[in-house]
């Protein structure tokens, strides 16, 4: 794992402020999230994750700020080739499952290759290595879904679909992963297999980026909760001092009292 104290901030925000439609989305945001510290950015819909993620992958751009200061910086840089930032930057997303079940055919191995070019399927004009069969030989082995890997896509339950959704996005073995909304669609049982497949990530030293609404899937290797409503950061802190009833009850606009089970695990009812 690069040394943190050492490394840029893997993303930094800084007053950052986007519009969209005429609406602000985010309003002056700031923020930071090192190397090694894994963080979940929790809020209701509506509060603004979805456009902090379009914000990192470089789909939307912040307003220039008058002291003409970069407001975004990934890797320590204010610039960024989209393709280069995706061998670093691994995505999983509800949306990006959608995206590629549209591709009528698709396979699981053909889904898991395209991530090396971030295109939905593989493009006519490029050439598939065999090194690209081997990485994405790994990844499909390490989520243990290998077997599923000559299956379409469209075939798979939601669950299993999710896991090749992570298996693409290591196939660059990136620094980090952002998980938006990444369990939308899951029933109980196969969101805690879901999430259970992050541990081993984190341990592998792959930095974990969770954007949700559900408080209860805030992994115990969590070090830093990021709390967002109507576009502004509530708190920012480690999760035992952001997951606490003044705070979410704040968040959520609802009293509720929260709960730390013995594993690690969080969980919330209303008061």
């Amino acid at each position: 794992m690069p040394d943190s104290a050492a490394s840029p901030p893997l993303i930094e925000l800084d007053r950052a402020r986007v519009l969209r439609e005429g609406s602000v989305v985010l309003d002056e945001v700031s923020l930071r999230i090192a190397s090694g510290q894994h963080t979940v950015i929790l809020g209701p819909n509506g509060c603004g994750k979805s456009s902090f993620v379009r914000l990192i992958d470089r789909s939307l751009h912040p307003q220039t700020r008058e002291d003409g200061a970069p407001a975004v910086r990934l890797f320590g840089q204010a610039r960024w080739n989209v393709w280069e930032l995706r061998t670093r930057l691994g995505l999983v997303s509800a949306d990006l499952h959608a995206d590629l079940l549209r591709q009528r055919g698709l396979d699981v191995e053909d889904t898991v290759i395209s991530g090396f070019w971030g295109t939905h399927g593989l493009p006519d004009h490029r050439r598939v290595e065999p090194s690209m069969q081997e990485r994405a030989a790994e990844a499909l082995t390490l989520l243990d879904i290998a077997h599923l890997r000559h299956r379409r896509l469209a075939t798979l339950s939601t669950g299993e679909a999710r896991r090749v959704l992570i298996a693409r996005a290591l196939v660059h073995r990136p620094q980090a992963l952002l998980l938006d909304e990444a369990t939308a669609g899951l029933d109980l049982a196969a969101r805690h297999r879901f999430l259970a497949l992050l541990r081993p990530l984190a341990a592998r030293g792959i930095t974990l980026i969770q954007v949700t609404h559900h408080v209860e899937e805030i992994l115990p290797e969590t070090v830093q909760v990021i709390l967002l409503r109507a576009g502004r950061v509530l708190g920012c802190g480690r999760p035992e001092a952001m997951l606490v009833p003044e705070r979410l009850s704040a968040l959520y606009d609802l009293p509720l009292e929260v709960q730390r089970g013995a594993q690690g695990d969080w969980r919330i009812r209303t008061a």
